[in-house]
């Protein structure tokens, strides 16, 4: 096995503070941190993306996804364990259906690299929470009984931490079920082990045409010359759509040019920006929320400014399970006598009819 071989970047990955140590020099925060925050979340990243790390840079935007710092072990009144209330509307193990025409289906726990910042710290990492192939079935049965889902997303953990040969059962099972109009397949993989994507997943893929997947890039340092080649050779052979969220985090994408740049590079390697998400109320979360009236802000120096197709929705999934809402600058200022009063992009106003 080689540096290119997912199996040996995830066999392979850094797990302990020792490893670590081995690979960076750690401020004394991120070492005091680490053990106290490994018991309540687990720490792995792959060798590729620690290879990402400016080592040089303790605020570098990679560094701070991954390794644990003191805010991390602080807890706001205001988050929780399962901030989207996805175990309340667990109908059966692994299966969340909150929405009315579309339910998550967690197939896996296991990520590449376990994000500091994850909405699901409750269960990820845990091998107990994966669903195994019995629970699998049941999940299927529930799918097929419930005629008014369209879509299906495959989540986690991470859904490509399965074999192929999961994956090509799953797929099968789901586009066999009449009513399923969509499968999405939601993975961090092309950013945090790329070459996940291999010919053979390709393959896989181009069976079920037509495909979704979204991934996660949260900054421009993340997109490599490997994570081009991968990512548009299974666009080209596996015939999959890719879209992308990522998540406002203070410190690391909170500035409108950041964001632009992650955006026209996502573009040029033919994966949609989809969502700009505001940070769950998740535990240990503080420390990476950004203001909602500050992401406004920065949404607003995007939208008009830099291409539409570049322009992700800002969103807030409600905590508590209350779904997702749009954030947005207000561009209707008023009704007027004779129609309506706007102020653009640039702050001009203009008068519009009924």
């Amino acid at each position: 096995m080689t540096w290119s071989d997912w199996k040996w970047q995830l066999q392979n990955r850094i797990t302990t503070l020792s490893e670590l140590e081995e690979k960076l020099i750690l401020t004394p925060e991120e070492r005091e941190s680490f053990a106290p925050a490994l018991e309540e979340f687990s720490f792995a990243v792959t060798p590729y993306y620690l290879e990402r790390i400016d080592k040089e840079n303790p605020n570098c935007p990679i560094r701070k996804q991954i390794l644990p710092r003191a805010g991390e072990l602080t807890k706001k009144p205001n988050e929780v364990e399962d901030p989207l209330a996805e175990e309340r509307y667990m109908p059966v193990k692994g299966v969340t259906h909150r929405y009315p025409d579309r339910a998550i289906w967690y197939i896996s726990h296991v990520c590449a690299v376990y994000c500091r910042f994850c909405t699901r710290k409750r269960k990820v990492s845990f091998p107990e929470e994966t669903p195994n192939r019995n629970e699998w079935e049941k999940a299927l049965d529930y799918f097929r009984n419930h005629t008014e889902l369209r879509e299906i997303i495959l989540s986690g953990g991470d859904p490509l931490t399965l074999s192929d040969s999961s994956l090509d059962y799953l797929l099968g099972e789901l586009k066999s079920i009449p009513h399923i109009n969509q499968v999405r397949i939601h993975s961090r993989h092309p950013v945090t082990m790329p070459m996940r994507l291999t010919e053979d997943l390709a393959s896989v893929f181009a069976k079920y045409f037509p495909l979704y997947m979204v991934t996660h890039f949260n900054h421009p340092n993340e997109i490599t010359d490997e994570t081009k080649m991968y990512v548009m050779r299974l666009i080209k052979q596996g015939h999959v759509s890719i879209f992308n969220q990522s998540v406002l985090l203070s410190g690391i994408n909170d500035d409108e040019t950041v964001l632009s740049e992650l955006n026209y590079k996502l573009i040029s390697i033919g994966i949609k920006p989809y969502y700009l998400h505001q940070c769950d109320e998740v535990f240990g979360s503080s420390d990476f929320v950004v203001p909602i009236e500050r992401g406004i802000e920065i949404y607003r120096k995007l939208r008009g400014f830099h291409s539409g197709i570049t322009i992700p929705s800002y969103v807030k999934d409600l905590t508590g399970g209350g779904g997702k809402v749009l954030l947005s600058p207000d561009y209707l200022q008023k009704k007027t006598k004779d129609g309506y009063l706007f102020q653009n992009y640039l702050g001009d106003e203009y008068e519009v009819g009924h």
